[in-house]
């Protein structure tokens, strides 16, 4: 795709219920354009009710933490308590993976009563071959774009057959990524064609999950409802997107 278009995705919705709130109010009232879904917490339910009918919500395919979905998920690969490990999804094969990413993506679609615009993993748990391999499968199969986070990534999505974006932008760290000043300079930076996908984590500070970026989500959160931010994009001469630009008809 030659035509430049900015996707402003906040991943974790659902996460959290302070995370979820800050998340929907930077998609209605500031530049926030897409969101991913993580369905398999004790909060998926609510974030589905408070979000039904905005438009642009993937998943966000959760292999890190909580309860499987696939009722078939091998006993062996969970931890103690039952629920998914972050550090065992290297051993996951594609197979598990596969059923898993369906299972979630089925479970999205029941709750908000529509299907996902695209997939992108917690954690970038992807970046194991045996996971982005059954993910693949599962998006290729369900005609869904995959957030690929660099060139390596993108390749392999290609060569599954998969839809990704030209480039990614964001990250997350001790400190508050997305200020003012950093999505200034990042604007005015972007490359000049090609779907961009900035990563962003706005919200509010959890209230019910320890995390280690907290604070910080609430000065992303001000970063994306700040009238600046709406000027920034409109001076970058860019337009602002979700995932729909990559699927067929979108």
């Amino acid at each position: 795709m030659s035509a430049r278009a900015l996707i402003i995705n906040a991943d974790d919705l659902g996460y959290d219920p302070a995370v979820t709130r800050g998340i929907l109010r930077a998609m209605r009232e500031g530049v926030v354009s897409s969101a991913t879904f993580m369905v398999n917490t004790p909060w998926s339910e609510a974030a589905a009710r408070e979000s039904r009918g905005l438009p642009g919500i993937g998943l966000h395919f959760n292999l890190a933490r909580g309860t499987p979905v696939w009722s078939g998920f091998p006993r062996a690969l969970l931890g103690e308590d039952g629920g998914l490990v972050e550090a065992r999804a290297a051993s996951l094969t594609p197979d598990v993976v596969e059923a898993e990413a369906f299972a979630q993506l089925a479970r999205l679609a029941g709750l908000l009563g529509a299907p996902a615009t695209h997939v992108d993993v917690h954690k970038h748990l992807h970046r194991h071959p045996h996971v982005l391999e059954g993910l693949a499968r599962a998006a290729r199969a369900a005609r869904l774009p995959v957030r690929s986070i660099d060139a390596d990534m993108r390749r392999a999505l290609e060569a599954h057959g998969v839809a990704t974006n030209a480039h990614f932008i964001g990250d997350a760290g001790t400190e508050a990524y997305w200020t003012l000043e950093r999505l200034q300079e990042q604007l005015a930076a972007l490359p000049a064609d090609g779907v961009i996908e900035l990563m962003c984590h706005p919200g509010y500070r959890p209230e019910t999950v320890k995390s280690g970026y907290s604070a910080q989500r609430e000065v992303e959160l001000e970063t994306f409802v700040h009238p600046r931010a709406r000027e920034l994009l409109t001076r970058a001469g860019v337009t602002v997107a979700d995932f729909r630009v990559l699927t067929p008809g979108g």
